[in-house]
């Protein structure tokens, strides 16, 4: 069962690329600013999960689903890949959002 919650964000992001992909949302429509703007989304939360980790409030808990590789102390490879899925979850959400009201509007 080890890896098991990586496949699941990996096979997710992977559904997520693919709506991405399909309705030209965010990677499809400008690249470069969607690489950029995960990227910075991707720096401020890993900062956040450093600072967290520094303090005391994050560590590193023992489930049978996850690899336990660290990619620095109390801090698995899985969220990182956490991570880059929920920020570019949060663009084809918005992205798709604003196409879904402006489409409303350009209905009515």
């Amino acid at each position: 069962m080890s890896g098991l919650y990586l496949l699941a964000l990996l096979v997710s992001l992977g559904c997520m690329l693919l709506v991405d992909r399909r309705f030209a949302l965010v990677f499809w429509y400008a690249p470069l600013r969607a690489v950029l703007t995960i990227g910075l989304g991707a720096v401020v939360f890993l900062a956040w999960d450093l600072l967290s980790i520094a303090f005391g409030f994050y560590y590193l808990g023992d489930s049978p689903y996850m690899t336990h590789w660290e990619v620095a102390p109390d801090l698995p490879v899985e969220e990182l890949v956490f991570i880059v899925f929920f920020c570019h979850l949060t663009l084809v959400g918005y992205r798709g959002a604003g196409l879904l009201v402006a489409r409303r509007e350009r209905a009515r």
